[in-house]
């Protein structure tokens, strides 16, 4: 941070989650130090063992806290939001390691004052016309891939009932005592949707603010079309990955829109991996991770830990 903000301004407080990306985490810490609304950066360090640890001993302007063992992005956003409370934060800006925010991102989104949780679009930063991570605009079930449609869809310079949490979304304090913490038993891949989802329910004002962006690696195949081109379907590489997604995908599913969507969810996994790409193994692996779910059996995942 280059700068105090101002006494009168909301304190606001940065919470980066971590595991074994060092080199992601200092183009971000960098970019941090350049953005004056900041009062304090805090990095949860998931266990790492690249040398992480080390390199954040040496900033004396970075507030680090390691956790005994890797829990994933819910695990160390659970124990940051709450941190970032405990040290006095007025709004918690949530980011992963991978992301680097415009220098006028928070800026732009420290302009709207009537919103509770709220970001930016997450754009690829290779090209960044490009959205990492598609948006179903409200109202349909268009969902769209390129930020020009984004621009053109909003109102206001929103797209409201929209966000994609955590790439650069602020929360207000007032939300999380509302709503409480991330699940921290999800691990990763759904523990963002599931704190939004209730958020909503809790009447939340949610929002992604159009202007403001983050720069992200390229995730892959993230809504995939399927079905003739009716719908699409997050595909994954990664067998962890997709275990917590077929996993957290049904349990909040259930939670918050009911069996019809949990069976839709299902039948487009096994049309997926039979028709669309054809791999039976991952029909098997999505129904252990389903059924665990519906158990609150969280501990699968870890078969899958490096």
């Amino acid at each position: 941070m280059t700068q105090q903000p101002d006494v009168s301004s909301p304190r606001v407080v940065a919470v980066v989650v971590t595991f074994n990306r060092l080199g992601l985490l200092q183009r971000l810490v960098a970019r941090l130090r350049e953005v004056p609304e900041l009062a304090e950066v805090l990095v949860v360090d998931n266990a790492s063992t690249d040398g992480t640890g080390e390199w954040l001993d040496a900033q004396p302007d970075v507030v680090r806290r390691t956790l005994a063992e890797n829990g994933g992005g819910a695990g160390g956003f659970h124990d940051g939001l709450a941190w970032a409370m405990e040290r006095g934060a007025d709004l918690a800006w949530l980011m992963d390691d991978d992301g680097l925010p415009d220098h006028d991102c928070l800026r732009l989104l420290l302009e709207r004052t009537d919103l509770d949780f709220w970001g930016p679009v997450v754009v690829d930063e290779q090209r960044p016309e490009r959205l990492v991570f598609p948006i179903r605009l409200p109202g349909g079930t268009r969902t769209v891939h390129e930020l020009d449609d984004v621009r053109s869809a909003a109102v206001d310079g929103l797209i409201r009932d929209v966000v994609i949490p955590f790439n650069g979304v602020l929360v207000t304090r007032a939300l999380v005592e509302r709503i409480g913490l991330p699940r921290a038993e999800f691990f990763i891949w759904g523990d963002d949707h599931e704190y939004r989802l209730r958020a909503e329910r809790a009447g939340g004002r949610i929002a992604t603010v159009v202007g403001a962006r983050v720069l992200h690696p390229s995730v892959g195949d993230l809504g995939t079309p399927m079905m003739f081109g009716r719908t699409t379907y997050n595909h994954t590489p990664s067998e962890l990955k997709h275990y917590c997604m077929a996993r957290n995908n049904t349990v909040n599913l259930r939670a918050y829109r009911g069996w019809p969507h949990v069976l839709m969810f299902w039948t487009k996994t096994v049309w997926f991996y039979l028709f669309t790409r054809p791999q039976p193994s991952r029909i098997l692996t999505s129904a252990r991770a389903a059924v665990a779910g519906l158990r609150g059996d969280f501990t699968g995942h870890r078969r899958y830990l490096a």
